[in-house]
């Protein structure tokens, strides 16, 4: 029986990755130094390098910040030919710590685009960052995760696209989530709200049952200066023009991002998809 050691077992990624492995047929163990390891099936390991000593495979799911000092420190004491899975939301300085580790241990980057509330891995996206053979490791990946899709892209590129992918719609939701908590008379904005109102509460509360590390995490990815900025740049330049009546520059604006949406997208099946999502929702 293949033997998987889940470090951050006690957080909520943890907690998921810990219980798929058990579903799997491997046999767990679980280590975490701030939150209890709980779950049937998954054997509480004493101490950080006490877990891995067996372990077939190592799965961490540990803040971002705090993985490459983990890595350097399990790396040299895990056994030959062991897999090294790494979740994280950032990945340039984990690279850079999963490049050095001994050639006996093998590196699997991955980031898995979902929460831990989903029921299954079919169909879930997950992108994969090579590190020292990417054919290998992505082959090593889809046979730990049978079902889900992989997208493989290299670390640079990876912040990149999530700058916008998560870290934009963190930063909006957080601000929105924010100014809508201080609302003092919530039932009565609720009776008269919309169906884009109901959606953007919906989303950004859901967003917020996240820690708050990670949301932190997701929004310091440095690359999010760049996307940050333009949304700060044209919010301060649509504000200004509607005061000063600047009717034609505020239209020009729309109706230029519907042409460019226009060449990817069908703005209209994403409207009527929004109120498929509203009915279900209020069943």
């Amino acid at each position: 029986m293949k033997k998987v050691t889940v470090i951050g077992a006690g957080g909520q990624m943890g907690q998921w990755f810990a219980k798929y492995f058990a579903s799997e047929g491997f046999e767990v163990t679980g280590f975490d130094s701030e939150n209890k390891v709980v779950g049937k099936d998954i054997k509480v390991a004493e101490s950080l390098v006490g877990g891995i000593l067996k372990a077939d495979y190592v799965v961490l799911c540990t803040p971002t910040r705090r993985t490459p000092e983990i890595i350097r420190l399990i790396a040299k004491e895990m056994k030959r030919d062991t897999y090294l899975i790494e979740i994280s939301s950032e990945k340039s300085k984990v690279v850079a710590s999963l490049s050095k580790m001994p050639a006996k241990i093998n590196p699997i980057c991955i980031h898995p685009m979902f929460g831990p509330g989903v029921k299954t891995i079919k169909g879930q996206n997950i992108i994969s960052v090579p590190i020292k053979d990417a054919k290998k490791e992505l082959t090593m990946a889809k046979s730990l995760f049978e079902g889900a899709n992989f997208v493989t892209i290299d670390a640079a590129e990876h912040d990149k696209k999530i700058a916008v992918i998560l870290g934009l719609t963190h930063l909006m939701n957080l601000v929105f989530a924010n100014i809508i908590s201080k609302d003092e008379k919530m039932l009565l904005t609720e009776k008269m709200s919309g169906t884009t109102f109901r959606v953007q509460k919906i989303l950004a509360e859901s967003i917020m049952t996240e820690s708050p590390e990670l949301i932190e995490t997701i929004i310091a990815n440095p690359e999010i200066r760049r996307v940050a900025e333009e949304l700060w740049k044209d919010i301060g330049r649509l504000l200004t023009a509607v005061q000063e009546s600047k009717t034609e520059e505020v239209i020009d604006y729309i109706k230029d991002c519907q042409e460019r949406l226009a060449k990817h997208t069908d703005i209209n099946e994403s409207y009527k998809k929004l109120s498929k999502m509203v009915k279900t929702v209020e069943k």
